[in-house]
């Protein structure tokens, strides 16, 4: 029996996923535990392996789309197993004006015969499309086919305006342009008929009952003409120029590419459906030559313009589609930033301890420890001590974490995924650096599991291995706090009242106001800068 497969949620806070890619294709065997596909969260991207046995049916969601959580990802059963009612149950209803038949029957008009009409076979109902997440109605800038045009699949029908852009509209059909619903300048609903396409001759008033739409006011276009200006003759317009004489038929992208290059449209040739200006048309655009000047005028010109010889390039862009983790990177930050109040504490530390310190601890056999596992190791003793910095703001109350949970931030390829490492006061150095280099090894990878990167109370972030010697950083909701480490750098400081080479280190401590105030995320700050000042002090 065939089983359909959802969209997991791979994580606490995953609401939609990306298939970023696929391991097997509609027909392969399927054995449970094998892997499916490779499914990018807002966190990580990872595999998803099947629980069932079989053959693959059906995909839903093809590589680098997302959908929403418990969407139809794949319909795994036997070989030749009829998935026709699963995917109409599991799935969005197509768009079949059969399955439209029985709404017909109770809008349609009480003259109706009391069966309701079917949509001939061959003929589509095109609807107002929703081009954007906001969209609720759009307008139609202009039709690029006429009543009457053969249209093939790709062909663009009509520019849409919406909340957002005007965008050209293709055809996902072929057939000839039987009905216009929504002409020029007007506006409809998301779903409202937009165009009817078919084989030529087809009864459009019956396509229309069946559709549900009421009958129109007057005669359908098949009964009477359009008028001339909707149907002009071919060749009667110039080929730049829309039927009413004046508007120049040039798609959005074509025109903003005239106006950054200063061109003018009526000099250009379109080589698009009926004429159109298109983007080749733009690029490959050479201005007529400008008649000769008279040669006293050039003369002239030439004595009292000094020569600049002008800069020549091309301007060139590339649009890159955010991935899932960017654009949850991108949502999660901007709510903490424009949520939390934050503010910023900075001290500088002295590491020549701490440098003396890990050089003895990495030659002990089997053993290497990071500067950033002595700054976690410092931020979970301080944090014991500072409960109030280890908290989380919850509207009419806060929480206090009696554990510390630690999460120490790793860029990857797509972003950055923050590994916790779980109860790290409770870890030694040397835990900890194991840890933290198998997580990080694992995010980079992308063998990380979801519970390993939920649960921090606090958030170290360290940018010193690039160079970076102070930075702030935005707060890793719901934790108060996270510490920003920069790198550390030899200069001369004053010990003793002398003037000696020294190794400090900047550390920022980004605060939420609503939780921790400015003297508490001071003397947290003090306290850790003792622990690395005194590395001894955390071994005890």
């Amino acid at each position: 029996m065939a089983e359909i497969i959802k969209m997991p949620r791979l994580s606490d806070t995953m609401e939609e996923g990306t298939v970023a890619k696929w391991l097997k294709k509609v027909g392969d065997p399927v054995s449970e535990g094998d892997i499916l596909a490779e499914i990018e969260t807002d966190k990580a991207t990872m595999e998803f392996e099947s629980f069932y046995e079989g053959t693959l049916l059906h995909i839903g969601i093809p590589e680098g789309e997302g959908a929403p959580v418990d969407a139809l990802l794949a319909i795994v059963g036997e070989k030749g197993e009829d998935i026709s009612a699963l995917l109409n149950g599991g799935a969005a209803p197509a768009t079949d004006t059969k399955a439209e038949a029985p709404a017909a029957e109770t809008s349609a008009p009480a003259s109706s015969p009391a069966a309701p009409a079917e949509v001939p076979a061959g003929v589509e109902i095109v609807k107002m499309p929703r081009l954007s997440d906001t969209m609720e109605e759009g307008t139609v800038a202009a039709w690029i086919k006429k009543v009457g045009d053969s249209v093939e699949e790709g062909d663009i029908l009509a520019e849409i305006e919406t909340d957002k852009a005007t965008m050209e509209f293709e055809s996902f059909y072929s057939g000839t342009l039987l009905h216009i619903g929504i002409g020029e300048g007007e506006t409809a609903p998301v779903d409202a008929i937009l165009a009817i396409i078919g084989p030529e001759g087809t009864d459009v008033q019956a396509v229309l009952n069946a559709g549900s739409a009421p009958a129109p006011a007057a005669p359908s276009e098949e009964a009477a003409p359009a008028p001339a200006e909707q149907q002009p003759e071919a060749g009667s317009q110039p080929q730049t120029t829309q039927a009413d004489g004046g508007r120049i038929l040039a798609s959005p992208l074509a025109r903003r590419m005239a106006e950054d290059r200063g061109i003018d449209l009526a000099q250009v040739s379109g080589s698009g459906d009926n004429g159109r200006i298109v983007k080749r048309d733009i690029e490959n655009f050479q201005p007529a030559a400008q008649p000769a000047a008279p040669a006293a005028a050039q003369a002239a010109a030439a004595a009292s313009a000094p020569a600049l010889a002008a800069p020549v390039g091309e301007e060139s862009v590339e649009e890159v589609k955010n991935s899932q983790m960017r654009k949850v990177i991108a949502k999660r930050l901007a709510e903490s930033k424009f949520t939390a109040p934050h503010y910023y504490l900075t001290i500088e530390v002295d590491m020549d301890q701490a440098m003396a310190s890990r050089g003895q601890i990495n030659n002990l056999p089997d053993t290497k420890v990071s500067f950033n596992d002595m700054v976690v190791k410092a931020c979970a003793m301080a944090l014991k001590k500072h409960p109030q910095v280890n908290t989380s703001w919850n509207g009419d109350t806060t929480r206090y974490n009696a554990h510390v949970h630690i999460g120490v931030a790793v860029a990857v390829e797509d972003g950055l995924v923050v590994p916790v490492l779980k109860f790290t006061d409770q870890m030694s150095l040397t835990q900890i650096g194991a840890a933290v280099k198998d997580l990080a090894g694992r995010a980079r990878n992308k063998k990380i599991q979801p519970a390993e990167m939920e649960g921090s109370t606090f958030t170290v972030s360290n940018l010193g291995m690039f160079g970076i010697q102070e930075f702030t950083s935005i707060i890793n909701q719901p934790n108060s706090a996270i510490l920003s480490v920069g790198a550390i750098v030899e200069k001369p400081v004053v010990k003793n009242g002398e003037i000696v080479v020294g190794h400090t280190m900047t550390i920022t401590l980004a605060c939420d106001h609503r939780t921790v105030d400015g003297a508490t995320g001071a003397q947290f700050l003090q306290t850790l800068r003792a622990f690395l000042e005194h590395p001894v002090t955390m071994l005890a």
